[in-house]
Parts: C-alpha cells; sequence; structure tokens
C-alpha cells in the first residue's frame, strides 16, 4: 500500500561509505520506486571528499547497478534527486553545509522537512550532532529527524553522554536510534507469532516452558572491522543491542495497543527485570584457527589490524533470568559468536516436560519435551516438534514437527533496511530504539565489561569452548545447535 510523505530531504552524512553506497542508497531507491515516492524526496550526501554532484552520482550509479538495479531505470533519479556537499576540512564546513540545504529546499520546493542519516563511525556522532544542532539545521518550518546508527554507546556512562547531547539539538520523537536488526521481517514476527496466537500466548509463561535459548552465530570473521572490532568486543557489537533486543521481544509482555511507545515500554520492562548477571554465568572466549566448510582460517590474533595479545572477546555465552511474574525461575540462555560453523540467528523454547511419564517400554521414558524452534535468519520460520507413535508394534515414539518457511510463503524477503527507511520516512519509531531502552540495556552489560573476564579460546569452525557447554551442562542442559 502507497503512503504520502511531504516532501523532504534526506542527507546522508558519511555519504561515500560503504554503509551509504551498499545499503542506505539501493534501500531508500527501491523504497521510493514501491511506494511512488520519487518526487517527494531529494538526496543530499555529505562527506569529507571532494567529489561534487557529478562524482557523487557517478559513484551513486555503479553502487545501485551493483545492487541488481538496471542503469536505465536509476539514471534519471540519480541526476535529477542525487548531490553532494562536501565539509571539507574546515570549521565552516557545518555553515557551508546549511547553506546548501536551505538553496535546494527553495531550489526543490521543500518546507523544511530533513532527514540526517548518521551513516559515520560510531566516534563521529557527537561531532555530526554538534554540527548539525548548532549551525541551525535542527530547526526548520518543517519536520526534522535525525537517524543514530548502532552502536549508541560504548558503555553506560557514554551512551547517557550521547543520549544528553542529542536532546540537546532534537526531541525524543525527532530521535531514530538504528538497530538494522529490528527491521528484519522475522523479528518484527515474533510479536504476530505471540500476540495473534492464543494457541502459542497462553504457553508462553513460567508454567509451560522450561527454558529458553537465543543464538546468533557469525560463520565469518571480522571482515576489514579490526579497527572497530577490536576495541568493541562481542558484546558492544551484537549482546547489549541485537540479543537484548530479541530477548525483550520475546519475553516482553502484551502492549496495550500496537504502537511505537507501548511496545517499547514493555520492551524496557524486560530489560529492568533482569537482575544482575553473575560473572559465573558469563564465558567470554576468542577463536583459534580452525576449519569452515573445509577450508582453513587464521585465529583472531592472526587477523589484520588486530593486537597480537588481543584480549578482545569473539564469543559470549551467558544465562540471565527475568524475575517478573511470568518468567521467574526461567532460564535463558544467550550466546553469539564468530567463525562458527554456520551463520543462523535462531530462538529454541523447550517446553517442560510431562509431569508422569507412562510411555515406558523397556523400563525407560521415550518422552522427548516438545520445543518450538524459531529461526530469524537465513531460513526464515519456525518448526514445533512433538512426538508421534510409530506404525506397528512394539511400541515407539518419534519426534516429527510441523513447520513454516517464509521463503514457501511469500518468497524472498525485503532488506531489513528498507523497511526501516520506510519507517524513518513514515515518521514510525516502533522499530527503533527509545533513548532509556539503551541506557538500560547498557546498565545491565557494562558490569562485564568493567570486571576482568577471563577469556577462553575454541577452534574455529565450532560451537565455542568447551566452558559454554558446561554453563548449560551444570543445569542439566545442552545447547540447541543450528
Amino acid at each position: 500500500m502507497d503512503f504520502s510523505v511531504d516532501r523532504h530531504l534526506f542527507v546522508i552524512l558519511g555519504a561515500t561509505g560503504n554503509l551509504s553506497f551498499l545499503k542506505l542508497l539501493p534501500s531508500l531507491y527501491r523504497v521510493l520506486m514501491e511506494k511512488n515516492l520519487k518526487d517527494s524526496c531529494q538526496v543530499l550526501g555529505v562527506g569529507t571528499k571532494d567529489l561534487g554532484d557529478e562524482g557523487f552520482r557517478e559513484r551513486a550509479r555503479e553502487a545501485l547497478k551493483n545492487a541488481g538495479l538496471s542503469p536505465e531505470e536509476i539514471s534519471d533519479w540519480c541526476d535529477s534527486c542525487l548531490h553532494y556537499q562536501s565539509l571539507g576540512k574546515t570549521s565552516q564546513g557545518y555553515s557551508k553545509l546549511a547553506e546548501r540545504i536551505k538553496s535546494l529546499e527553495a531550489d526543490h520546493k521543500i518546507p523544511g522537512n530533513r532527514i540526517f542519516y548518521l551513516a559515520l563511525p560510531p566516534s563521529l556522532f557527537p561531532t555530526a550532532m554538534e554540527g548539525i544542532g548548532e549551525s541551525g539545521l535542527s530547526q526548520s518550518p518543517g519536520w526534522i529527524r535525525i537517524v543514530i546508527e548502532k552502536p549508541f554507546g560504548s558503555d553506560l556512562s557514554s551512551s547517557r553522554e550521547l543520549n544528553s547531547l542529542a536532546r540537546r539539538y532534537f526531541d525524543e520523537s525527532q530521535i531514530f536510534r538504528i538497530d538494522h536488526y529490528l527491521g528484519k521481517e522475522t523479528v518484527q514476527n515474533l510479536l504476530i507469532f505471540r500476540f495473534a496466537n492464543t494457541i502459542f500466548e497462553s504457553l508462553w509463561n513460567r508454567d509451560r516452558i522450561e527454558s529458553m535459548q537465543i543464538t546468533m552465530a557469525e560463520s565469518i570473521g571480522i571482515e576489514e572491522r579490526a579497527r572497530y572490532y577490536d576495541r568493541a568486543g562481542a558484546l558492544r557489537d551484537i549482546v547489549q543491542n541485537h540479543l537484548a533486543q530479541i530477548l525483550s521481544l520475546t519475553a516482553m509482555e502484551a502492549p496495550a495497543v500496537f504502537e511505537a511507545d507501548s511496545i517499547r515500554d514493555e520492551k524496557v520492562k524486560v530489560l529492568r527485570s533482569i537482575p544482575p548477571i553473575r560473572m559465573d554465568d558469563v564465558v567470554f572466549a576468542q577463536y583459534e584457527k580452525g576449519q569452515i566448510k573445509n577450508k582453513a582460517v587464521r585465529s583472531y590474533r592472526e587477523e589484520p589490524g588486530v593486537a597480537p595479545d588481543s584480549s578482545t572477546e569473539t564469543f559470549i555465552a551467558m544465562k540471565l533470568e527475568i524475575d517478573n511474574w511470568r518468567w521467574q525461575g526461567v532460564p535463558f540462555y544467550l550466546r553469539t559468536g564468530k567463525r562458527l560453523p554456520r551463520r543462523n540467528t535462531q530462538i529454541v523454547v523447550n517446553f517442560r516436560h510431562p509431569p508422569i511419564c507412562i510411555f515406558k517400554p523397556h523400563s525407560s521414558c521415550q518422552i522427548q519435551s516438545n520445543r518450538l524452534l524459531i529461526t530469524l535468519q537465513p531460513d526464515e520460520g519456525f518448526h514445533l516438534f512433538f512426538d508421534v507413535k510409530e506404525p506397528e508394534e512394539p511400541l515407539r515414539l518419534k519426534t516429527e514437527s510441523l513447520h513454516f518457511h517464509y521463503k514457501d510463503a511469500f518468497g524472498p524477503l525485503s532488506d531489513a533496511y528498507q523497511t526501516l527507511i520506510h519507517d524513518i520516512l513514515k515518521g514510525d519509531q516502533t522499530l527503533f530504539v527509545r533513548a532509556d531502552e539503551v541506557e538500560t540495556s547498557w546498565e545491565l552489560f557494562t558490569p562485564l565489561l568493567e570486571k576482568d573476564m577471563p577469556i577462553f579460546s575454541y577452534e574455529a569452525g565450532t560451537w565455542g569452548p568447551k566452558e559454554a557447554d558446561q554453563l548449560l551442562k551444570r543445569d542439566g542442559r545442552t545447547w540447541i545447535n543450528p
């Protein structure tokens, strides 16, 4: 369904970086074309390189072509809608940017509606917000929205400082803290799965669920991100944002209404209900050399740009609990890691075992606990495992599954950035992170950064260190690997 958007200027700060060319421009173009919004949007790329309009358009054409779009369909859009402004190397950069923005708005009859997308390294977020604010660009007769990529801060203190700075120039309703993982259809579908299907919601509590596991596995290493990753590690890069988001959506109560603040209120309540995480319930590890898909891979410390004595964690497993009426006593196990056997993100819901086993041929119980496996990527869908009787005698039970796959029902899913850009254009903050949610998440995980956590090791191509297995084994459980 099409929707209307006021004429606006979409300003990308960091427009010459990979995020802009690989994700933002292709996703923005597809949204504008699919929703018949081409005439409502002008795009201004901002960077430090001296490209000029035509130089930026040439690079954009190449990026859009590499994204699978034909040169014929993108040519007119690039020529008529793409512009570029260099900030240069002086302190006058944002003043000149303000002049260019006002000029473009006058030329294209845009009534001061502006989106500022910070496609920048996190260290530059404060400079960009101050530049926008001090140059007067955060004030206009129209609406203003600023989009800030994750990670939002590196700990509790820095996240509070960044929130304070953002609120100096923008109202919370104007701030879109983006976590691209929330743009995935299957992550959003967690709310529909739970609250539109009473068969599941009636079982979604401590009376019926024995434990939950959330795994976000990556087979890749750090690629070309050593400069960022060796300072960040898995906790900052994945746990504090992606895994915390999935956890809160999985465990939250039903919102009063299906709107941004009601949903975000319930997510924050989940995070606030988690007691301090014990060191004994957390495993940090770093990958050693090994093999993935029969290909030898190097260790983390051998990656280009990584310090040879680095103690940065590339794997984390942890156990936490949620002390509220619904979940008290149900353990949640979270893990993420790089150089694991395959890429997969899944939620495993382990239901309680029947209280009495009456199927005991040969004096052993054959019943397996029911299990719901929700796959968020790459083969999106779910499997519900249950026991059935095998035909004939003797009595034997077999575990089978009911399953649903998105690709079979709907075909290929949209890129997460398309979903999020669509919502930015609408001004819908449902899938974006609020200030108190960011700070509550950092409040939970920052103590782990401040402790001298031991760093174990695991061979690349395995499911992590033995210590992560022992974390569950001591509770009589095992990880369910994708």
